[in-house]
């Protein structure tokens, strides 16, 4: 049978032989995935600048919904939802600001981080 080709971001197996793996690492899906993957690392700060220099989703902002999805070159964040992103970087940005002055900054909870990863999760799978 020989040996198989398990891909962690597509979460694919497939024969492994170089010819299967080359098509697989080139093809959309593949890369697609990987950039989803590597987007959740993102800091809001890039995700803000980002969204900002894209213009308004027209069909994503009338229906809800975008034929394009995560691949769309428009944007599909609300008003609302650049405010929320601008807040945070505000407040990423002074916690920065106060841990270079040397303040005692407790660090955040492990609840927080699952909070913060959960709701990038949601907004990844409804996008």
């Amino acid at each position: 049978m020989g040996k198989r080709y398990f891909c962690d971001y597509c979460d694919r197996s497939f024969q492994d032989n170089l010819h299967n793996r080359k098509k697989h690492l080139n093809g959309v899906q593949h890369l697609r995935a990987k950039r989803l993957w590597y987007d959740l690392f993102r800091d809001a700060a890039a995700i803000l600048q980002e969204e900002q220099t894209k213009k308004p989703c027209r069909k994503f902002l009338q229906t809800g919904q975008c034929d394009f999805g995560s691949n769309c070159r428009f944007s599909h964040m609300t008003e609302k939802d650049l405010e929320k992103l601008s807040a945070q970087v505000q407040g990423e940005q002074r916690l920065k600001e106060l841990q270079q002055e040397g303040a005692d900054v407790p660090p955040g909870t492990i609840e927080d981080w699952l909070e913060k990863r959960a709701k990038r999760l949601s907004a990844t799978q409804s996008n």
